[in-house]
């Protein structure tokens, strides 16, 4: 005989919900022990029929917005779902106002029963006043048990980032996690190489943009996807495109990041309680920072040098990917604002000149006469520093330092193991075509999937080739002297003086260059302390 007709039939939704971090024990909150729990208390209650399962694995109960609870909200809303069931109260929430505003409220007013087994609640039974109370309470009890295990994580990560541990989710690009203690950082010496590449260009006048393109002209892959070649389940807000490329910010976002001097940096982010996942960036006298840590991929004089052009006015026209001479260097001696570069068209010929910007929006704001001849200027910067030379060092001994420095062999060796990855990536792509082959013949891929990624694969193949003769191209100009490091080299050496203004001499040796009138100048040296 079947069910009476008078017994109402629910339509029962199972959620089950397990996270380490709200301190479950895992081996009873597991997702198997909570399901075997509840269909076990289903077996002897006919009036229940269940239409779905939703689990959330992984997601605290602290806030509700978890993908379970909201396709279980759905499937209550369009009539599919009447009662859900619960292992017990802290399985469905630890949110006290929360958990009681579902229980007392919304569940009541859309009629869904609502059954937590191992605290012995059923909203389709008659509570007494005892349970009326008790209820309440233990979801405060949750909510409280909830609250200290954050205190408790918050503390413990609190002391690990005073220590200098690592606590990141990933290491940051450059290096990699220690084998022996997880919480210390190694040099990735690949990567490494390429984060030295991009201070030393910013430092010779590149832009971020040149950089940027630079590298994915060499076929660099960017950090992103570094880091899945390396098979790391990672991904970022940061990305715009199915491919990651390398971009202006990317590169921002390593020549200003100090951990690559060896200094750890963390706690620049956090959320205002257990409760509130949204994160907010914290002011910088709040960050923890320790010094030497880890072993630096970037000197700090470097960092603090490439710190200090980013804070001046480096920007290039959009056809330009190098700096100009003077970027960011040239200030108003009248009211300490920068300079603005116009070049002037007269006679067929194009003349630039530096004036003052404040002068340039607003005459009255500055009572300075800050305008210079970009000629009269390089010709004034030239003299100065070849007197400050000639008085200040000896030329003997900074030219046997700089014959002693290897520069040349040191960008050959990065050059040949750039290569050798991009042949690994090559061997790779074609090991992953002939799987994909037998996978089609196998009758696993069909011919329309084996078509879309073959093509994929042998783009690849291309692409990776095609970067590896700009490897070789530039492998054969380092030997051969011609990348500019090694021809400003040559030329100081072979001239004992500097006859020629570059960007790199100036962006090291002039912190400012302050222009009183078209006549007079005064500069300032980064070594002058």
């Amino acid at each position: 005989m079947g069910l009476s007709d008078d017994i109402k039939k629910y339509k029962a939704a199972i959620y089950i919900r397990v996270s380490k971090d709200d301190g479950d024990k895992m081996e009873s909150n597991s997702i198997s022990n909570q399901r075997t729990l509840i269909r076990s208390y289903l077996e002897n209650k006919p009036d229940i029929e269940i239409c779905s399962e939703r689990v959330d694995d992984g997601y605290s109960g602290v806030s509700f917005d978890r993908p379970a609870v909201k396709a279980m909200l759905s499937d209550i809303r369009d009539g599919s779902v009447n009662c859900v069931i619960v292992k017990d109260l802290s399985r469905f929430g630890r949110n006290y106002i929360e958990t009681g505003r579902y229980i007392e409220q919304l569940f009541p007013f859309m009629g869904v029963r609502f059954i937590a087994i191992n605290d012995g609640f059923d909203s389709a039974c008659k509570q007494s006043q005892a349970d009326d109370m008790i209820i309440p309470f233990k979801n405060l009890i949750n909510d409280a048990y909830s609250r200290d295990i954050s205190v408790k994580v918050r503390s413990g990560q609190n002391i690990r980032r005073i220590r200098g541990d690592y606590i990141g989710a990933f290491p940051l690009y450059g290096y990699f996690r220690s084998e022996e203690n997880k919480y210390k950082l190694e040099i990735d010496q690949y990567a490494a190489m390429t984060i030295r590449d991009i201070f030393r260009w910013k430092i010779q006048g590149m832009s971020n943009q040149g950089i940027a393109k630079r590298l994915n002209t060499m076929g660099i892959l960017s950090p992103l996807e570094y880091k899945r070649m390396l098979g790391w389940a990672y991904s970022t807000s940061f990305q715009l495109q199915p491919v990651a490329k390398w971009s202006a910010a990317s590169v921002m976002r390593i020549l200003k990041n100090e951990i690559y001097t060896g200094t750890m940096i963390q706690g620049k982010e956090s959320s205002p309680n257990y409760k509130v996942k949204k994160r907010f960036k914290k002011p910088q006298t709040e960050w923890i920072k320790v010094a030497d840590t880890h072993e630096a991929i970037i000197s700090k004089d470097d960092f603090f040098l490439v710190k200090r052009l980013l804070a001046a006015d480096t920007r290039t026209s959009p056809d330009n990917d190098d700096l100009h001479l003077f970027s960011g260097l040239l200030k108003c001696a009248g009211c300490n604002h920068g300079m603005v570069r116009r070049p002037v068209k007269s006679g067929g010929k194009t003349y630039v000149y530096y004036m003052c910007r404040t002068q340039k929006e607003d005459k009255n704001k500055c009572s300075g006469k800050c305008r210079i001849d970009e000629i009269r200027l390089t010709a004034c910067v030239l003299k100065i520093l070849q007197k400050q030379i000639e008085t200040s060092c000896d030329m003997i001994e900074i030219m046997d330092y700089i014959n002693s420095l290897p520069f040349k062999q040191v960008d050959v060796k990065k050059a040949d193991l750039r290569i050798e990855k991009k042949q690994e990536e090559y061997s790779c792509c074609q090991k992953l075509m002939i799987e994909l082959y037998e996978d089609y013949k196998k009758g696993i891929v069909n011919r329309e999937n084996y078509v879309a990624w073959k093509l994929n694969y042998e783009e690849n193949c291309h692409q990776i080739e095609e970067a590896v003769q700009i490897l070789k191209q530039e492998r054969w100009n380092l030997i051969n002297n011609y990348e500019l490091q090694n021809r400003w080299i040559e030329e100081f050496k072979r001239n004992k003086n500097i006859s020629e203004l570059s960007r790199p001499l100036l962006a090291s040796l002039i912190e400012r260059i302050d222009v009183i009138d078209k006549n007079n100048i005064k500069v300032y040296f980064t070594f002058r302390r």
